[in-house]
């Protein structure tokens, strides 16, 4: 099975973006110094990358032979995105990180792919290095965040819109946490990590609403879009979204047919990884198996083992839906 949901945090990218770093800190036992990551002003405590599938290949493909996992696909820290600063800076990180990232895959390549980091605040420069990236280092697509400083169907995204169709690859969307590019927006969301796993649901729920009411997916249709966690909460406002569509006055005329919403949800791809059967279930309901493919978070926080959680069948067509999004030969 293929694993599409795997970050990668690359040593030589560590301090890559100047005073915005990233920096990585193991912390000192004998002080009860704790170890960090820091992107910028945002600082992660607790985190150990060193010595963890994070950064260690040998104990990652460990991890894939127990998981039984056969081709995982890499891609950037959603800490390090780096969406927030100065063009050039953002630039140089991206290529120094696909850089090493293509190193990484050349060390395993019938186990691993990856997915390039861009320079979303220049999408210019995210069109040049998609294009780099693609073409000359051999990866697969390109990994971005959901909040780029404009919105996602602002026209000054669709040069790298067009450019994935032009190169004929995916483009995956999966939220940073607030706070890493900017202040807060929400306070309540520093408390218990709810900027991982209810922040980052509001993200991808927003992004696909703005890429469906905002016109991307009609100006694009041959553009393949993957949303992390399974859209974040999609699949239930799935009718509420149509509903809006349909009787909102911004909607424009193409949205407010009956099944007009439905339709271009269907061609969204969406990540599996959705943190338990339940909403696996409504997944599959709301949106079928057909365009599902199945990830892990391989060495995070909230990993599944089982991203299938059991269903022998569902494997064996996630793989082929992963090749289907990845242009893999079966």
């Amino acid at each position: 099975m293929i694993d599409i949901h795997a970050h990668v945090v690359l040593e030589s990218s560590l301090g890559a973006c100047g005073a915005y770093g990233p920096e990585l800190y193991e912390g000192d036992p004998s002080s009860g110094d704790s170890p960090f990551f820091r992107v910028g002003d945002y600082v992660l405590h607790g985190v150990k990358y060193r010595g963890s599938a994070f950064m260690d290949l040998d104990l990652r493909l460990a991890k894939l032979d127990a998981l039984g996992i056969d081709l995982q696909v890499l891609s950037p820290n959603p800490l390090t995105y780096f969406s927030g600063v100065d063009a050039d800076a953002a630039v140089g990180f991206s290529q120094t990180h696909n850089d090493a990232l293509a190193a990484l895959v050349s060390q395993a390549p019938t186990r691993l792919a990856g997915l390039a980091q861009l320079p979303t605040q220049h999408p210019s420069s995210a069109v040049i290095e998609l294009r780099r990236a693609v073409r000359e280092l051999g990866l697969l697509g390109a990994y971005i965040g959901t909040d780029l400083g404009l919105p996602l169907d602002d026209a000054a995204f669709d040069p790298l819109y067009a450019a994935c169709v032009e190169l004929n690859v995916p483009l995956f969307f999966h939220p940073a946490p607030d706070g890493v590019s900017g202040q807060r927006r929400d306070e309540r969301l520093a408390r218990f990590d709810g900027d991982l796993w209810l922040g980052f649901c509001y993200e991808e729920t927003l992004a696909v609403s703005t890429l469906i009411l905002g016109g991307v997916m009609d100006r694009h249709p041959e553009l393949d879009i993957c949303i992390s966690h399974g859209g974040g909460a999609t699949s239930w406002l799935a009718e509420r979204l149509e509903h809006a569509a349909r009787t909102r006055p911004w909607s424009p005329r193409q949205l407010r047919d009956p099944g007009a919403v439905a339709a271009r949800l269907q061609r969204f791809w969406w990540d599996g990884h959705v943190g338990g059967p339940r909403a696996f279930a409504a997944l599959l309901a709301a949106f079928g198996t057909e365009r599902v493919v199945a990830g892990t978070n391989l060495a995070g926080w909230d990993q599944t083992d089982d991203p299938t959680f059991g269903d022998s069948a569902l494997a064996i067509e996630f793989d082929r839906n992963a090749r289907r999004l990845l242009r893999l030969q079966a």
